[in-house]
């Protein structure tokens, strides 16, 4: 079955469960996951299409961008029409942070880099930032996933796009995914110590922490199963 979601910066770690939960992982073949974006409504704000949330020295943490307003407005703008706004330095801003919260996890210093090259070639629109952004995560996560793009517009909970969990993941709105396929469980935070186990970040805190056990996470294994699942006999 295909599932629906946004696009989304940096996206939530239910959004990978869910590109995760149809992706077959075996000894003798693997089966991506089929999903589509979102790619022809209008811009809504304060949603993740534009902010994510990560752990800081100080808790849980905001990261937004700007984008530019067509006519003084952003209302009405076609999704993939909406242009990132880099007249002021938050790209900067952002890779600060980033490396405040995370550069003494485990796996940082694998993946910083790369990431942040995304940020740093300034794609024009929120689109196609959210989109290498993404593809970044299910690469190194190691989930695999058909991703596609919309063609058509269609009211929430009908159309052919598959199971949509577009208004489900939404910052404003309770956040129930995790917790309906039993993934709340724990994995180690740099700063769990100081303010305990804080679960639906971005994704960037569980493969900065997790590295390439992030898809064992993911797919609820044991890393004895999935050694099993990809060594040859």
């Amino acid at each position: 079955m295909s599932v629906l979601l946004n696009t989304a910066y940096f996206p939530p770690i239910s959004y990978f469960a869910i590109m995760a939960k149809d992706f077959t992982l075996s000894r003798d073949r693997v089966i991506p996951s089929k999903v589509y974006i979102e790619a022809c409504e209008n811009y809504q704000k304060q949603s993740y299409r534009n902010r994510c949330l990560y752990y800081s020295s100080a808790g849980v943490q905001v990261l937004s961008f700007p984008i530019l307003h067509v006519n003084g407005s952003h209302n009405n703008i076609p999704i993939k029409e909406v242009e990132v706004d880099y007249s002021t330095d938050w790209v900067t801003r952002h890779e600060r942070a980033i490396i405040s919260a995370y550069r003494t996890s485990a796996y940082f210093d694998y993946y910083a880099d790369a990431l942040f090259s995304i940020l740093d070639s300034h794609p024009r629109t929120l689109f196609s930032l959210n989109t290498a952004i993404t593809e970044f995560f299910i690469s190194k996560t190691g989930i695999a996933v058909d991703l596609a793009e919309t063609e058509e517009f269609c009211p929430c909970g009908s159309g052919p796009y598959g199971e949509d969990y577009r208004e489900r993941i939404h910052p404003k709105r309770p956040d129930t995914i995790l917790s309906d396929m039993d993934m709340e469980k724990p994995y180690f935070q740099v700063f769990s110590g100081k303010y305990g186990f804080i679960p639906n970040l971005s994704v960037m805190d569980l493969l900065f922490n997790e590295g390439p056990d992030s898809i064992l996470w993911l797919k609820k294994l044991k890393s004895e199963t999935y050694c099993q699942q990809h060594i040859p006999e």
